[in-house]
């Protein structure tokens, strides 16, 4: 794999010398965003010219759209393997950094693809689409850049248990170059800026069952303890911090261990995975150009407004966790679905789809498709868990195969895919993934 890599760093440098203008095209989520600042940063430095746009699904259109524009270079970002065939009739060169499922596609010479399904290496696990990105521009000089690879792993939730493969190898470069450090500590999030409980309440990976999600849960928990809820972390005594850590820690062992800091970043972005969720959050509320600017460097303003959508984001998926405890989940044979038309459920049913089965409000022996009523189609957010994929389970093939059923598109990894199909298909698409995950698990 990083033979093709160097093959795509050359044709990236080779551009680079002949003063092209790159085009960039990345996926808006933390991954994509992240992906997006590792190419524009290295452009940046090396005094080239780009243009960049971040969207949130690459469709037909838009490949055939960009297909007509009048740039030397295009890169595609978090995005772009199953649109190989198509990369291949195009007149200029194109490198596609991506880590989700591909097909048997083979590229021409003016494409290359990296993508860690190739090498028969885990896209779910062992490589992000920030680091397949990262990969194109390491031979540049440049693995000061390597730490926001990481920060994309960890909005891929690839981070959470420790870095693996190729993630590994970039955390080593993240280390070397001095702007990574790790140390033990509560995986807690917003230490320094919310009261505790609502850090507590917050903070989903690792997931605290009955505290995760739920703001009274994590009020009780704390009173106790005897402990002040209304008062951050940061301001809580040392004898107060330690007596927390036992007592989380009989809750899920897990939320202490490695945490990820940048020692050189603003106390809201030192932490790894709060970066992450910071630029998830600009992504979640259409704002992601914001979080690309906050990625190049841009603070004060841009971190303030973030920071509030951060907020806004996090109620809503609270919110949606309530909605999950009271209604629960629409059950079928092999999978439960999760639909509703209120406009703040709607947009964090793929967040709530995931967390409602990490803090066990689902049934994790089922996947969980997160439905949303878009205009006249539906948005489809697959999850399950690791046991489910060790049993056979592949949500990206389901996804995939039945959304073609219905003139829709679909795809991703096997423990978390999507896919987006015309309303009038819901009920059928439903039971034909139903009946596909039925299919896997009893020919694994």
């Amino acid at each position: 794999m990083l033979n093709r890599s160097s093959e795509a760093t050359n044709m990236l440098k080779e551009h680079i010398d002949n003063d092209s203008v790159v085009r960039l095209i990345s996926h808006n989520d933390a991954d994509g965003i992240s992906a997006a600042a590792i190419i524009a940063n290295a452009l940046k430095e090396e005094d080239v010219q780009f243009h960049t746009t971040l969207v949130p699904r690459l469709k037909e259109d838009i490949v055939n759209q960009i297909r007509s524009e009048k740039y030397d270079l295009f890169i595609f970002s978090d995005m772009g393997s199953s649109f190989i065939k198509e990369f291949n009739t195009y007149k200029h060169d194109v490198i596609v950094a991506d880590h989700h499922q591909v097909d048997d596609t083979e590229s021409d010479s003016n494409v290359v693809h990296i993508n860690p399904h190739l090498f028969e290496i885990d896209g779910s696990r062992d490589l992000c689409g920030a680091g397949s990105a990262y990969l194109v521009v390491r031979d540049l000089d440049k693995k000061h850049l390597a730490y926001f690879a990481l920060v994309g792993a960890f909005g891929d939730m690839q981070g959470q248990n420790g870095f693996t493969g190729i993630n590994r190898l970039i955390l080593d470069d993240a280390i070397a170059s001095g702007n990574v450090e790790i140390h033990e500590g509560l995986k807690i999030v917003s230490k320094a800026t919310e009261p505790i409980y609502k850090s507590l309440a917050y903070t989903f990976s690792p997931p605290l069952p009955g505290i995760s999600g739920d703001l009274e849960g994590s009020q009780e928990f704390l009173e106790k303890m005897n402990l002040s809820y209304g008062i951050k972390f940061t301001d809580l005594e040392d004898e107060e911090k330690d007596l927390l850590k036992e007592a989380l820690i009989s809750v899920n062992p897990e939320i202490f261990g490695d945490c990820y800091t940048l020692p050189k970043e603003t106390p809201m972005l030192k932490d790894l995975e709060e970066y992450s969720y910071i630029l998830d959050a600009c992504g979640k509320n259409k704002k992601q150009g914001l979080g690309l600017s906050i990625a190049l460097g841009e603070r004060e303003q841009a971190l303030d407004a973030a920071l509030k959508l951060q907020r806004q984001y996090r109620d809503q998926v609270v919110k949606g966790l309530e909605w999950v405890k009271r209604e629960g989940a629409q059950q079928l044979e092999s999978i439960q679905y999760l639909y509703s038309e209120d406009k703040v459920l709607k947009s964090v049913m793929g967040t709530i789809a995931s967390i409602g089965l990490s803090v066990q409000l689902l049934d994790n022996s089922k996947p969980v498709m997160g439905l949303s009523h878009l205009h006249n189609d539906i948005k489809i957010s697959g999850r399950t868990t690791r046991d489910m994929v060790a049993r056979g389970v592949d949500l990206g093939q389901a996804l995939r195969d039945s959304s073609a059923n219905f003139n829709g598109t679909g795809g991703g990894h096997d423990i978390a895919a999507g896919a987006m199909i015309p309303y009038e298909a819901k009920d059928n698409f439903l039971h034909l993934v139903d009946e596909m995950v039925e299919y896997q698990l009893s020919n694994d």
